[in-house]
């Protein structure tokens, strides 16, 4: 745990990124109507169609169950501002206001001015999404079995370390944790890490 947030190791961090770079700029009016055109279109409508262009599209948009990643798409290409499409990427509710409750809303105004999509999602992961979901529960898991667990990745040494590194360290194209993997291919053998091993 603490691996993903602190070496950029979430997809989120690439989409994120590369939505927010190719529509932010966009007026949000515009944004909208291309949303609600994407929705507009039932998920297996949008699977029929790409299996049916599949022989013309370039490998990269050969993707499974392309219908829901374009709704997925729909639902955060219409969003204010990057804080708001990290909560969107996040959630899996459409309508947060259902399951907030007391808590509230993520908080995503506590981050310090990090310049780059990718570093704010990391920071809001490392400061929310870390404590107050995964590291819960693998606490209430372990303990149920009286288990220590420990998070060496959260050590306060590793974690300055990795907020210290430049992130061309961390991610490099469009694959996290760059840095933890050249550290591992020293002992483990490419083949049986990746799925297209380095040449």
């Amino acid at each position: 745990d603490g691996g993903d947030e602190l070496f950029g190791g979430y997809n989120r961090y690439f989409w994120g990124r590369d939505i927010w770079r190719s529509t932010g700029w966009m007026p949000r009016s515009l944004r909208e109507m291309l949303a609600r055109g994407l929705a507009g279109v039932a998920p297996q409508s949008w699977d029929r169609l790409f299996t049916r262009c599949a022989p013309l599209l370039p490998r990269a948009l050969r993707l499974p169950s392309p219908g829901d990643k374009l709704h997925k798409l729909a639902r955060v290409l219409a969003v204010a501002d990057p804080d708001a499409l990290y909560a969107a990427l996040v959630s899996h509710w459409t309508d947060t206001g259902l399951v907030r409750g007391a808590a509230g809303a993520p908080a995503t105004n506590a981050a310090p001015p990090l310049g780059d999509v990718r570093a704010r999602m990391m920071f809001l992961d490392a400061t929310g999404y870390l404590p107050d979901d995964i590291l819960v529960k693998v606490d209430r898991a372990s303990m149920a079995v009286s288990l220590e667990s420990r998070v060496p990745f959260l050590d306060h040494a590793v974690a300055e370390f990795a907020w210290r590194l430049p992130l061309a360290m961390k991610m490099r194209n469009h694959q996290g944790k760059w840095l933890l993997r050249q550290v591992l291919y020293r002992y483990v053998r490419d083949e049986l890490l990746e799925e297209n091993p380095r040449l």
